[in-house]
């Protein structure tokens, strides 16, 4: 059976129009499952980072390590036109969680 160019293309090529509302919505819940798992990779690392902290006797907090994640995730945000303000937000939230694990573990 032949296929057209559409069967071929993933949904970042497709227009809006070509789309259903359920193929839009499952879309949204594989790119949901996606960011949830990168969260769970970024805990891990984190969670070394602790480790390796608290053998070498080194603050939880690093307030520049900090202000580079926050930059990076400015910058990426404008590289994909993302608001930067709300992707800082998000990386906010993730450094104090990582933060609150870390002095807990301690």
């Amino acid at each position: 059976m032949a296929h057209d160019d559409t069967d071929r293309r993933g949904t970042d090529e497709m227009t809006l129009e070509e789309l259903s509302l359920d193929e839009l919505r499952d879309e949204i819940r594989n790119i949901d499952r996606e960011i949830v798992e990168l969260i769970a990779q970024r805990t891990y690392v984190a969670e070394s980072i602790a480790a390796v902290k608290r053998e070498e006797g080194i603050p939880t907090t690093d307030e520049s390590q900090e202000q580079a994640v926050m930059d990076r995730a400015g910058e990426n945000a404008q590289r994909f036109d993302v608001d930067d303000n709300l992707v800082k937000a998000i990386f906010r939230l993730l450094i104090e969680l990582n933060k609150v694990e870390q002095r807990e573990s301690r």
